[in-house]
């Protein structure tokens, strides 16, 4: 399937952005959809996942602060991140794995098939 992330921006400490990420499949519902971020000189992270059943999994360091959810009538994920902090900064990147390939393992990159092509999110302090 085909992602388009858009949502990034400048945004103050303390703020709030919302990501989206549309797909292309039909069968999109089917999908376990992440976001990951990769900032400057370091390695791409896991920050969010939602599965078919929009069951949600969070890294510790936004849990609480941001939210994914799905609308599969829209083939559309979103990521609202509220509370943003400078370490935030990154370019963030969704990812979706068909569940009839899917391992199990939703904070792996290497378990995500698709990728989109990333929106950078730049938290000022």
């Amino acid at each position: 399937v085909q992602l388009q992330a858009s949502g990034g921006g400048l945004v103050q400490a303390g703020g709030s952005l919302r990501l989206s990420c549309a797909g292309s499949t039909h069968t999109f519902s089917s999908y376990i959809m992440g976001w990951f971020r990769q900032a400057q000189g370091k390695e791409r992270e896991f920050v969010a996942a939602i599965n078919w059943s929009s069951s949600t999994y969070y890294a510790d360091s936004v849990k609480g602060r941001f939210t994914i959810s799905r609308e599969n009538a829209k083939n559309t994920v979103y990521l609202q991140m509220n509370s943003l902090k400078p370490e935030d900064t990154a370019v963030y990147y969704c990812a979706g794995v068909p569940l009839w390939i899917y391992t199990g393992h939703y904070d792996d990159p290497k378990d995500y098939r698709d990728w989109g092509q990333g929106t950078l999110v730049t938290v000022s302090s």
